[in-house]
């Protein structure tokens, strides 16, 4: 509390330290007969619930959204780590040898991995020093997982030797961090945590925004809340200093917090499925190429195949009798058609009476993303995907999705989202922090109160019936919000019960 603050009274709605400002009840004084009544303040009900929801929610939602934030930032420097431990494969020997055809390259991968080993896609060197990826599939891998061998182009030398995932090919330190960040290597139970982290952290960044947007429109804290956000970390006392970071800091890292929080939502199990239904019925899913050499029609494809698998390179198949100079004519049927990026996949007919497919895997800017289908018996061009054709919203969903994996601009993009996650994490320490540092001066033994009860009761009838139907909508879309919201309020009503009971027993209670 500052200088300019009235002193507030415990109990009180908006009492708490650390809630915003509001109105105490009007007060009367006695006047003159005929005399005008004085004009009643009226008492805002917004904050003090925005407050309360804000709290709880950062109070037992605060735990997954740390994890999420220190995972997510370890995550954004992986790509530059991976390519640093991985150098000898990732890198050729002689960078400015001239490389052999792609047919030799895999014909030296099928001989390295043996007769067992099942080739599935191969990525050829997209830079002179690089190396070509031939992937192959096995038992003893795991989902969207293949045994990617790596080959120097100039020489046909094998480089190594390792198991890369998703589309996005990671190697085994990525996919480990990537796990790390998606379900805490817990398999699909575990990712219930990043989908509460994603679907609160947007509720929790909005309802700290509006109230600092109800105290900016209020002329005592005006001048207040301009300072909080201008100068983080100003004020006299150790909380008023960790309440102005809080805010200050949360306000600049707004934007990107929201960005995040939707982003994640689209990988989650139950709203993620959620959000695909409604983009496939609304008729905004991403076009996929079609292998199908009797005309059929693909399915929709999937922006985070490079985040949780999803590569159809990990399909088992038999391509034993295709002969290895088949890539290099594939390929070349491609490039004069719309492949004019050396980032790309060759993957080779799932089945009899299907196509080979060549795909861009570029994911920096500019997008990269086109496809073709080729007949591999006359080298026609049976189907073709152009990203130029996608509708906004697909579009909109690759970017959003490269962007969050930090693929979209490289390591300055990689630099932002690791400065990002850092702030996320730093919010939710400064909540923990505020919360233990506004315990009562007479009991230092434990954290400070949850803020003052009846921000619902003072709630007018329409703001219920809007909150109700928000929730509903919310419960429907993001489920697991939803379920965990219910439990938000049943928990409360018990701690309420609980307080009331004790109140007439007269055992001083927290509110």
């Amino acid at each position: 509390m500052t200088a300019d603050e009235p002193a507030p009274v415990r109990g009180a709605v908006g009492s708490e330290p650390g809630s915003m400002t509001v109105d105490d009840a009007p007060r009367t004084t006695p006047t003159a007969p005929g005399a005008p009544r004085p004009a009643r303040r009226r008492t805002c009900w917004l904050s003090p619930l925005l407050l309360r929801l804000h709290f709880y929610a950062g109070i037992f939602v605060g735990p997954f959204i740390l994890v999420a934030a220190l995972s997510g930032a370890l995550y954004a420097v992986a790509e530059p780590v991976e390519r640093a431990v991985y150098a000898d494969e990732l890198t050729a020997a002689y960078a400015d040898a001239p490389p052999v055809s792609l047919g030799e390259q895999v014909t030296a991968a099928r001989a390295y991995a043996g007769p067992d080993a099942t080739l599935v896609a191969v990525r050829p060197a997209p830079e002179p020093g690089d190396t070509t990826r031939v992937m192959f599939s096995g038992a003893d891998l795991g989902e969207s997982e293949t045994r990617a061998v790596f080959v120097d182009p100039g020489t046909a030398e094998i480089r190594g030797d390792l198991t890369a995932y998703g589309t996005s090919g990671a190697l085994p330190l990525r996919t480990w961090l990537d796990h790390l960040h998606r379900n805490l290597h817990l398999g699909d139970p575990g990712r219930l945590y990043s989908e509460l982290a994603a679907s609160w952290l947007g509720v929790i960044a909005l309802s700290g925004l509006a109230m600092w947007l109800i105290q900016l429109r209020r002329s005592r804290g005006r001048k207040k809340a301009r300072q909080q956000l201008l100068r983080p970390g100003s004020g006299p006392t150790p909380y008023a200093r960790t309440r102005s970071r809080h805010l200050g800091f949360g306000i600049w890292i707004m934007a990107g917090a929201l960005f995040l929080s939707a982003t994640g939502i689209t990988w989650s199990t139950y709203a993620g499925a959620n959000v695909t239904d409604l983009r496939a019925a609304l008729g905004w899913g991403t076009p996929a190429v079609s292998t199908a050499l009797d005309g059929g029609t693909a399915g929709g494809g999937d922006e985070h195949a490079g985040h949780h698998g999803g590569s159809g390179a990990a399909e088992a198949r038999d391509t034993t009798e295709y002969a290895a100079g088949a890539f290099d004519s594939v390929l070349a049927v491609a490039q004069e058609v719309n492949v004019n990026t050396a980032l790309v996949e060759i993957t080779p007919p799932a089945e009899p009476g299907t196509a080979w497919v060549v795909q861009e895997i570029q994911r920096s800017y500019p997008t990269q993303v086109d496809a073709v289908a080729v007949d591999g018996s006359t080298m026609t061009v049976t189907d073709r995907v152009d990203f130029a054709e996608f509708g906004l919203i697909a579009k909109l969903a690759r970017w959003g999705i490269d962007l969050h994996m930090g693929s979209m601009f490289g390591l300055p993009n990689q630099i932002v989202l690791l400065v990002l996650a850092s702030g996320i994490a730093a919010m939710v320490v400064w909540g923990y922090l505020m919360w233990w540092r506004r315990r009562p001066t007479h009991d230092s033994r434990g954290p400070g109160d949850a803020p003052a009860r009846g921000a619902l009761a003072a709630v007018p009838w329409w703001g219920r019936v809007a909150a109700l139907l928000v929730a509903a909508a919310v419960g429907v879309l993001l489920p697991l919000m939803g379920l965990t919201l219910a439990a938000f309020l049943v928990v409360d009503a018990v701690l309420g019960w609980r307080a009331r009971v004790r109140a007439g027993a007269g055992v001083p209670v927290a509110p």
